[in-house]
């Protein structure tokens, strides 16, 4: 990737996790959790075939991630990462589960996701859909992408950095950094899964 490519990623992920903050300084943040990112209804396939939606991942705390198989680094960084943090947190790792939502339906199918998120050795929930779908979970979750046109007609995608934690009752709970060590985001996981 490109280093112009890395530090428009970054940019994005710092403006995604500011972006609470000064809503909320605004006062246009929502008072409510069940307001926030994530409390809209959304079904899509998983890498299992079986529908995965807000009302299957109920019951159990999340963390949610967007991104694509390709992605040559921020995606298998960040998954890498939630499962090395998983691990860290001993028999409290598996109270929680991991979602990573593929925003390239054109070309990651369910058995591809299924097949990547295979590879990080901790069990993780892939899913996908179609492009109205993948548009209508990534604004409930405020979270941006938006294709590359690449040479040769290939693409690429440009997209949100950051974890999103969601409760037990599927409400905003925070977020995690790329920028953030191993510290901070337990204190956050923890209490997730208390």
């Amino acid at each position: 990737m490109a280093r112009t490519d890395r530090l428009r990623l970054l940019v994005l992920a710092v403006f995604a996790s500011l972006t609470p903050l000064a809503l909320s300084a605004c006062g246009t943040a929502p008072q409510n959790k069940a307001e926030g990112p994530g409390s809209a209804p959304f079904t899509l396939s998983g890498a299992n075939g079986r529908p995965v939606s807000d009302y299957t991942l109920k019951g159990k705390p999340y963390a949610i991630f967007f991104g694509f198989t390709r992605c040559p680094d921020v995606c298998p960084t960040t998954l890498a990462r939630m499962a090395h943090l998983r691990k860290a947190m001993g028999a409290d790792g598996a109270k929680f589960a991991i979602v990573f939502v593929s925003v390239d339906p054109e070309h990651d199918k369910p058995a591809d996701i299924g097949r990547y998120v295979d590879l990080f050795g901790t069990p993780i929930i892939g899913a996908t859909g179609s492009k109205a779908q993948i548009d209508a979970i990534t604004k409930n979750f405020g979270v941006f992408y938006q294709k590359v046109p690449q040479p040769g007609g290939d693409y690429t995608i440009d997209h949100s950095a950051i974890v999103i934690l969601m409760d037990r009752k599927g409400h905003f709970a925070g977020t995690l950094s790329d920028s953030e060590d191993e510290k901070a985001s337990l204190a956050k996981l923890k209490p997730l899964v208390a």
